[in-house]
């Protein structure tokens, strides 16, 4: 691929539900009222952008490669002239369920990029628990994706709390990290900032981290609140871009490799690590 300088970011929020035709129909709006303000290179949807459980133990269907909404989108990709982040749909690969990332060019090519490693297994207080391990299978691997040059790490919410994963990007000298995530809001207004601000500095790198965010209410039963606040970080660890209602939204940002080397002339931390990873 041709290297860039710059690069023009989309997070775009989302409220998903667990119908796909009516979340699909939200992000090609979505879509739209993004080329109408800008005309980004990469626009990166949330977590669970296509299906969202909001009844805990109901089945879930996944999706397989050859699904319509993927069709859909990779129109739509074609018709923008841009990259899509799918931050995270069911997916079935090699005939098991993971919760992964999906990329789709401006060719319209649709593939799946990462899965998620650390699953939302959780307990918290006053709460019913939360099991994402009795459904999907954990991944094995970090990725880096290669867009116009730039080097973009992948992760998915829960990931954000392991720093060992964003270490082995900052050692590959990543220059955006992708943080899609549903973030519950008991936790999202104590953890969410602070983490992805966080993960920015200690990585030198750009974060980008689009949102589930507000009220999902199932149309046969079932509700969730998820805490939004969608963000665009540089690698100083400053919110370039952020949504700060709790509903359907964008917000976009220019990154540039000067900011990067910049940041990274002033703290050379690559030169500064002392611990072999693992």
């Amino acid at each position: 691929m041709s290297s860039s300088s710059e690069l023009v970011v989309a997070a775009v929020q989302m409220t998903s539900i667990d119908d796909v035709d009516a979340n699909l129909m939200q992000m090609e709006a979505l879509l739209e009222e993004t080329f109408r303000q800008s005309q980004p290179r990469l626009v990166c949807f949330p977590e669970n952008c296509l299906y969202l459980r909001l009844k805990e133990g109901e089945k879930i269907e996944g999706f397989a490669l050859d699904h319509s909404a993927f069709k859909s989108l990779s129109e739509a990709a074609k018709k923008y002239n841009t990259f899509l982040h799918l931050g995270s749909v069911p997916l079935f690969v090699e005939g098991h369920l993971y919760n992964s990332s999906m990329l789709i060019t401006p060719l319209g090519e649709v593939r799946p990029t990462y899965q998620k490693l650390h699953l939302f297994d959780i307990q918290l207080e006053g709460q019913k628990p939360i099991r994402e391990s009795d459904v999907f299978r954990h991944g094995q691997r970090p990725n880096i994706l290669d867009i116009d040059g730039w080097k973009i790490g992948e992760a998915i919410c829960y990931d954000v709390r392991f720093a060992e994963l964003f270490s082995q990007y900052a050692r590959k000298e990543v220059d955006v990290i992708l943080l899609p995530a549903a973030f519950l809001v008991k936790t999202g207004e104590a953890h969410w900032e602070i983490l992805l601000r966080a993960r920015a500095i200690e990585n030198q790198s750009y974060v980008v981290a689009a949102a589930q965010g507000g009220t999902h209410t199932s149309s046969h039963g079932g509700t969730r609140e998820t805490y939004g606040h969608s963000l665009l970080i540089d690698p100083w660890g400053t919110v370039v871009g952020q949504i700060e209602k709790r509903a359907p939204g964008i917000t976009f940002a220019k990154f540039t490799k000067d900011r990067i080397d910049k940041v990274r002339a002033q703290i050379p931390m690559k030169f500064h690590r002392r611990l072999p990873v693992g």
